[in-house]
């Protein structure tokens, strides 16, 4: 007995609630399916059907098993495509979700290097800082920085991302560097986010959470325009470490506090639940595990 073919003819008779209409499905002639089923029980030691002239359900035992069998073949299943698929170019259509800004400076480099590499495959980048339902709005993978709320997604760690506080030289020397986060207080701040969360900005210290309540003159919902205030020396503002780079490379900020930031937050791809990944996801995967660091956790 091939107890794979004994677990098909299984999970067919389940499906179908019966021999004739399983057999048809599996190409077999009722008697066969007979022979599987009874050579199982016999195998397992245990009835896994209860026969009638009118029915055929499962025992206890065998709606357990029943459930056994069928993830034994899915991963059955996943092996065979896998070793399949890595013989298969990508190719059709691949849709990329990122953040705006992360997406322009990170993930539009990594998506022309993967096309230049599988001229197979037409690729759509979607930039957006909303969050989108994948099967939804017919997206392959998206790439999300921070923890990710429970969902069917499948999710890959591919980095970390610092949030930091900036401001311009001629901000600080104006007012002062702040030493502590509840100095914070006493100084000019400018709000980027959601425009309905409440304007505390989190810290920690030797452990402990510090939380610094925050009336800021200026509220946006673009890092952009929170940055280019903070450059013209409108106060501080806390971003994610991306969004300051140029600024900060150039001159035009300085980090403060970095000491008391909170852990950095994680990168992922995420993509949605599938036995079978297909290849152009998986090849983009690849691609962006090979060509970026996106560790930006460090100060």
């Amino acid at each position: 007995m091939d107890r794979l073919d004994a677990m098909q003819a299984l999970v067919a008779v389940a499906d179908l609630q019966g021999f004739a209409p399983a057999a048809r499905k599996l190409g077999l002639s009722p008697s066969a399916v007979t022979r599987l089923i009874a050579a199982l029980e016999d195998h397992l030691g245990a009835r896994l059907l209860q026969r009638t002239t009118r029915s055929v359900t499962l025992t206890d035992v065998g709606a357990r098993y029943l459930e056994r069998a069928r993830r034994i073949l899915a991963d059955v299943e996943e092996a065979e495509g896998s070793a399949q698929d890595e013989r298969a170019r990508p190719g059709g259509r691949l849709v990329v979700s990122a953040p705006i800004g992360f997406g322009r400076l990170h993930v539009s480099p990594v998506m022309t290097a993967y096309l230049m590499r599988y001229p197979e495959v037409s690729g759509e980048l979607r930039l957006s800082d909303r969050m989108i339902n994948l099967v939804e709005d017919g997206v392959d993978l998206a790439i999300r920085i921070g923890h990710l709320a429970d969902s069917s997604l499948v999710a890959r760690h591919v980095g970390e991302m610092r949030r930091i506080v900036v401001a311009s030289n001629d901000y600080l020397e104006r007012r002062g560097e702040p030493k502590l986060p509840e100095a914070i207080e006493s100084h000019e701040t400018i709000q980027f986010g959601a425009t309905a969360a409440p304007p505390d900005w989190r810290f920690v210290d030797d452990g402990r959470e510090i939380r610094v309540a925050c009336r800021p003159r200026f509220v946006t919902n673009s890092a952009a325009a929170a940055i280019e205030y903070a450059e013209q020396g409108g106060g501080l503002t806390r971003v994610l470490a991306y969004q300051a780079a140029e600024a900060i490379k150039a001159g035009r900020l300085r980090i403060v506090l970095a000491k008391f930031e909170q852990p950095p937050l994680p990168i992922h791809i995420v993509y949605p639940t599938s036995r079978l990944l297909s290849a152009k996801v998986r090849t983009f995967i690849d691609v962006v595990t090979e060509l970026t660091d996106w560790h930006f956790g460090k100060a």
